[in-house]
């Protein structure tokens, strides 16, 4: 079972027991976390989409630590110009590991498929009917 969550800004691929680095958060160290957005849901090959989030799906998380990424240098340079810009940066991370995912949202997605499934064999019907008086009509 596995999710694609959106966290921070950013879209994770997460399954039970993942340690994932995301952008900062505001949470402790230690205190758990739910991400509500959850835009994909695969359950053994039951796969639910959401628009744009599937409504009752969760992931739950629990903040390891909070730490500097690496160092990304960032050089610029013109050349024959004397123009050399030297810049460093760190992000700031969070280090989270997945605890569980939700599914409640999976039965109300089917519900919809079913209800998407009535309203086309109730259009079909009509044309049926119509097709049928044409028929009628060229025999004539």
């Amino acid at each position: 079972m596995y999710a694609i969550v959106e966290i921070a800004g950013q879209q994770f691929k997460v399954s039970k027991d993942l340690k994932v680095y995301v952008h900062r958060l505001a949470n402790e160290e230690g205190s758990k976390v739910s991400f509500d957005k959850v835009l994909l849901l695969d359950d053994n090959g039951n796969v639910t989409l959401g628009a744009p989030a599937i409504e009752g799906a969760s992931v739950e998380a629990k903040v390891l630590q909070h730490l500097k990424g690496d160092k990304v240098i960032v050089f610029k340079k013109k050349r024959r110009k004397g123009y050399k810009k030297r810049n460093g940066h760190r992000q700031y991370l969070t280090q989270i590991v997945i605890e569980g995912i939700t599914a409640t949202g999976a039965k109300k997605a089917a519900s919809k498929k079913a209800a998407v499934e009535a309203t086309t064999e109730t259009a079909e019907a009509p044309k049926k009917k119509v097709a049928k008086a044409k028929k009628e009509d060229t025999q004539e």
